[in-house]
């Protein structure tokens, strides 16, 4: 990116200042460095959404951020009803509710170690994955209805989990206000064979070992030490969420000239929050808040199965569970007054501090576990929340490394298989349906991810509390 563009606010804020029809400026975290490398699109982007209807204070991007539809990936921005607000479905993206869970074993490295070729055989045999893949659970539409209103609860409620589970994932599992009738039958009918699958793309099932606290006090909140066994999965609302977006995306493009909305780009198609319109996107997205919710837990039920056939005194137990790829309604100060607003985070996770009213009891003290995933070969992080990030970005921060190039030329570049075999000589093992799809998801095609995380900690989005090292790897 062209730094001469904006202006410098800090060693990691950078400011894209109003013009022409922005309503408000645009701020990128990132180091220098890290901007450097920052396609122009990110650029072009924020500048577009800061040109909406009804947004307040800024439209943020956090330091992973790279081009997506619409929105940048990476992209934060809230808007108020009462000035007109929108929400658009390209400021939430396709895979809605895409995110992470951390799971604690209750197992060390050295539990695995010796069994690790038959862990990754019986979660790649227990836990689908790939383009179009459909799992051990179909669904009649009457079954999907009710997951699709009560999220990782329907889920929990027939088995699949426990009431624990629902303690330590945001809404509590279950997001309110879904409307499954907005819903298509399409979009139905993708999803009837797909829970409990992963998907394919950056979507991933990882045993990952703790190789460094950085923060002992959050540390032990969470329940993470030193060369402890965890699991992390990192998926979403398949093509139910896909769906959603592709069909609201095309009616709120239709709809945009009858609001009067001058869109900067098609792919930012919107429509007022106040709107039947917009209050029926709403009511889809939060049913696919729900789908992703509900996947999740299930993976986490068929991933204890799988443990429990390799290594039965494992215990899995639910860390956190974050989305990102959401709007939620939010109280956050602007001029002076608390007000609720609807945050669009695309590629950004929300990163509560301490004492908010919505954390789980075991974490108010300290604040919100804050998951960074990265991709086979790389490191992952646990962050947690900080109340400065409620006045830099809306309390949200970064979600991964963030591409630095294409899937295209990633394939270009790299062939599944050596891939396969490099990691393994790293000690890592990893499975696949796909050959090309390891190929597109290469380490190397994704920004360091503790570059990122760095930045997001000295900007002050998040801190940083544990890392995490692949020791298998379930890639879609």
């Amino acid at each position: 990116m062209n730094l001469a563009l904006l202006n410098r606010r800090g060693e990691l804020a950078w400011e894209i200042a109003p013009r022409d029809t922005m309503r408000v400026p645009a701020i990128i975290y990132a180091d220098e460095a890290l901007m450097r490398a920052m396609d122009e699109k990110v650029y072009e982007q924020a500048t577009n959404v800061a040109r909406l209807p009804g947004i307040v204070k800024a439209c943020y991007a956090m330091p992973d951020a790279h081009w997506g539809y619409g929105f940048p990936i990476g992209g934060v921005a809230a808007f108020d009803p009462a000035r007109g607000g929108v929400v658009s479905a390209g400021g939430v993206g396709f895979d809605i509710s895409c995110g992470v869970r951390c799971v604690h074993t209750g197992l060390v490295k050295e539990d695995v170690e010796p069994v690790k070729q038959r862990l990754v055989d019986k979660l790649f045999e227990r836990v689908p994955c790939g383009v179009g893949r459909t799992g051990h659970l179909r669904l009649s539409r009457g079954k999907l209805d009710a997951m699709l209103g009560a999220g990782a609860e329907w889920a929990v409620s027939r088995g699949y989990g426990t009431r624990e589970d629902l303690e330590r994932t945001e809404e509590h599992g279950c997001m309110q206000g879904a409307q499954p009738e907005e819903v298509s039958a399409l979009a139905m009918d993708r999803q009837l064979g797909q829970m409990g699958t992963l998907g394919s793309g950056n979507h991933y099932l990882e045993v990952q070992h703790v190789t460094k606290i950085f923060d002992r006090k959050v540390g032990s909140a969470f329940g993470l030490s030193e060369g402890d066994i965890v699991v992390s999965i990192h998926c979403g609302s398949r093509g139910l969420g896909h769906q959603i977006g592709t069909e609201f995306l095309t009616r709120m493009l239709a709809a945009s000239a009858e609001y009067g909305i001058d869109l900067p780009d098609q792919a930012l198609a919107c429509a007022p929050i106040e709107s039947s319109l917009g209050q029926s996107y709403l009511g889809a997205m939060r049913s696919g808040i729900n789908c992703a919710l509900a996947n999740r837990q299930i993976i986490t039920h068929l991933a204890r199965q799988a443990f429990a056939d390799v290594l039965p005194r494992a215990n899995l137990t639910l860390l956190y569970d974050v989305s990102h790829n959401t709007c939620k309604v939010e109280e956050h100060v602007v001029d002076g007054k608390p007000t609720p607003l609807y945050v669009h985070r695309k590629g950004a996770t929300r990163a509560r501090g301490p004492g908010h009213p919505d954390l789980p009891a075991a974490f108010h003290s300290v604040g919100q576990p804050v998951l960074i995933g990265g991709t086979m070969g790389t490191a992952s992080y646990v962050l947690v929340g900080t109340n400065e990030s409620e006045a830099l970005s809306f309390g949200s921060a970064c979600h991964g490394a963030g591409r630095a190039m294409s899937r295209h030329q990633a394939m270009r570049r790299w062939r599944g298989r050596d891939l396969i075999d490099d990691l393994a000589a790293r000690g890592i093992l990893v499975r696949s349906p796909s050959l090309r799809a390891l190929a597109e998801e290469a380490p190397l095609a994704y920004k360091d991810v503790s570059a990122v995380v760095d930045a997001a900690e000295r900007a002050g989005l998040a801190r940083t509390v544990a890392r995490l090292e692949p020791v298998v790897c379930i890639k879609g």
